[in-house]
């Protein structure tokens, strides 16, 4: 009994600096003071997330999860197979989830709860399974995306700061909003994850009515609290760059570029655009080297010039939907610059039955849709439209000679201007 005392403790003084980590990033996640904000919360005030309940329960799932070391003792296979068979459970209990919902929407089927006895025992068992089985799945996945970023040259003392710690579970919706004159994220309020779309989109009728402004409900794939928040998926590839491009956040949140996010729009995109390309480049290092089954392939080469006059003329390109998105973004632009709000959202609405009809099925296409995805402008083009942020930040990562240079350098900034200047003395 001793002993185990002593083991106990032991772990909790090893995760003592996490939970120190947690709630300085807690703190820096929380939403600015103002009186904008608390207009709007009074909208949202009862049905906001709970990030403290939420990290506390993470972080007690990790320190059971450090104190048992299970994933310490696995070979690197029994390690692969651990997350193999995890997706292949979170893939059961989604089909299963999909055959209940299939059930309660069928208009012939009359007894409901009869039917669907058996999926629902089935779930409950499925439930139990990754309740068991997740922890030492997220312990596996942690060490390696951590290996791959120490290896990548991510460390600071030969360490990991911070380490790498995430955590899977249904995440908040986030209430977006943006003035409607200007495309500018002023708020982004976490929600309770349950709510109904009838309840989202009574949300921000009621909002945009009370405030004048552009408000959007999104669902999101990961939050940089700490640990991580991360949505639960069967995609392996969208996992890993997932879960690094959220650390990616923990770090640069220790940094003044981190530090600052909330402070301006440039430095919001800076943000997420420089998480954006660490996550896919840590992501699919990873898949590289622990799951090579798995690794996208590469885009297919651009088609050769033929002075053949017999060639076949090429069929018309299918459907671009960044080159639209980003067409509308810049047509969106010059008319609120010109004052003209309604003609912009006249407009939005119009393109988006354009791209609805085109497969892309967007609920609602506003100031708030592209306050909220043109930040992420790690590829050309898409919502973020001519926004010159994102541009400078790819160009600064291709002139670094590393993922790590590239960070380690972003990191330290503090403003858009000296991202502008890193660019150009780099280009002259």
């Amino acid at each position: 009994m001793l002993m185990k005392l002593r083991t106990i403790l032991r772990h909790i003084i090893e995760i003592a600096p996490v939970i120190i980590l947690a709630i300085f990033l807690l703190g820096s996640s929380s939403i600015p003071p103002g009186d904008k904000t608390e207009r709007v919360r009074a909208f949202t005030r009862d049905i906001e997330f709970n990030y403290v309940s939420w990290t506390l329960d993470a972080l007690r799932v990790k320190l059971n999860q450090s104190s048992l070391g299970t994933s310490n003792y696995l070979s690197e296979e029994a390690d692969r197979q651990v997350v193999l068979d995890y997706l292949d459970l979170v893939s059961h209990i989604q089909q299963t989830e999909a055959q209940l919902r299939e059930v309660y929407g069928n208009p012939e089927i009359e007894d409901k709860q009869a039917a669907s006895d058996a999926l629902r025992h089935d779930l409950e068992a499925l439930y139990a399974q990754k309740e068991q089985l997740a922890p030492l799945a997220e312990s596996v996945l942690q060490n390696q995306v951590n290996h791959v970023a120490a290896d990548m040259g991510l460390t600071l003392g030969g360490q990991l700061i911070p380490p790498i710690l995430y955590h899977s579970t249904p995440l908040p919706y986030a209430l977006i909003v943006s003035p409607r004159d200007v495309i500018r994220q002023d708020l982004n309020i976490s929600l309770d994850p349950d709510l109904t779309i009838d309840q989202q989109v009574a949300l921000e009728e009621q909002v945009d009515q009370a405030l004048d402004v552009s408000t959007l409900v999104v669902g999101i794939g990961g939050i940089g609290t700490y640990p991580t928040m991360v949505s639960q998926t069967n995609n392996l590839p969208w996992l890993t760059e997932v879960i690094s491009h959220e650390w990616t956040h923990n770090f640069l949140s220790l940094r003044p570029l981190g530090i600052n996010y909330l402070t301006s729009p440039e430095l919001r995109t800076m943000n997420e655009t420089a998480a954006s390309i660490s996550g896919k480049e840590i992501g699919r290092a990873v898949l590289e080297r622990y799951y090579p089954e798995f690794v996208p392939p590469p885009p297919p080469p651009p088609p050769t010039q033929s002075t053949d006059e017999e060639t076949p003329k090429p069929e018309p390109p299918a459907f671009d939907f960044r080159a639209e998105m980003r067409e509308t973004r810049i047509k969106v632009d010059e008319l609120l610059a010109e004052g003209k709000i309604e003609e912009a959202e006249d407009y939005m609405e119009q393109r988006r039955e354009f791209f609805w009809d085109n497969g892309y099925h967007i609920r609602k296409l506003n100031q708030a849709y592209f306050a909220f995805y043109g930040a992420y402008a790690d590829v050309p083009g898409g919502a973020a439209g001519e926004d010159p942020v994102g541009a400078a930040v790819r160009e600064l990562r291709a002139q670094s000679p590393s993922l790590a240079a590239f960070l380690k350098r972003i990191s330290w900034m503090s403003s858009f201007d000296q991202l502008k200047s890193a660019v150009e003395d780099e280009s002259s």
